[in-house]
């Protein structure tokens, strides 16, 4: 997955750090890097951190619009890597991070439940994501559950409540998701 990501990253980076003067060719490579990171560090922590309503819904969708709080996130941490490690002032991180963050996170959403492209395997993105927690569950077939809106008991919110639902049952499964957030 690492291997996919840091190559769509480097496929969109184009304008944001390959052509940008304010990011010196021989630190392209590293901006890649950090850009691949900031994904990886902030979906990692939205799990951790009880977002995981965010993540499935990014992934079940298929879309990550650049206001969810996942992307943000990871546009935040970015912007904060260019700045320390590259020396850039805050107007400049901002752009960059800005225009491209949230276009990798979108393509990588959509790669992800795209049953036609094999780059991104949900199921592995979980099991990294989560450090193997998610190995004996079948991310995709809750994925696609959740496809037609997490707010399965129309409540208004989405909580516990709307996996319990989801997973009616399947303690050992809701069980399993709960320890993966800690």
């Amino acid at each position: 997955m690492l291997e996919n990501l840091f190559n769509l990253v480097q496929q969109q980076a184009g304008d944001a750090i390959i052509n940008n003067p304010a990011i010196p060719n021989q630190h392209n490579e590293e901006a890649v890097k950090e850009a691949g990171n900031s994904v990886i560090d902030s979906l990692k922590n939205a799990l951790s951190g009880g977002q995981i309503n965010d993540v499935l819904s990014m992934f079940a969708n298929g879309q990550a619009n650049a206001s969810a709080p996942v992307v943000q996130q990871a546009t935040g941490n970015f912007m904060e890597r260019l700045q320390s490690k590259f020396g850039l002032n805050s107007s400049q991180a901002s752009g960059i991070a800005q225009s491209l963050i949230p276009s990798v996170m979108n393509q990588l959403a959509q790669k992800t439940a795209n049953p036609n492209d094999n780059s991104f395997d949900v199921q592995q993105i979980f099991n990294q994501l989560s450090g193997g927690k998610t190995a004996g569950m079948n991310m995709q077939g809750i994925l696609n559950k959740l496809k037609g809106g997490l707010d399965s008991d129309r409540d208004g919110d989405v909580d516990l409540q709307d996996l319990k639902s989801l997973f009616a049952g399947g303690g050992s499964v809701l069980d399993k998701l709960k320890g993966m957030l800690g």
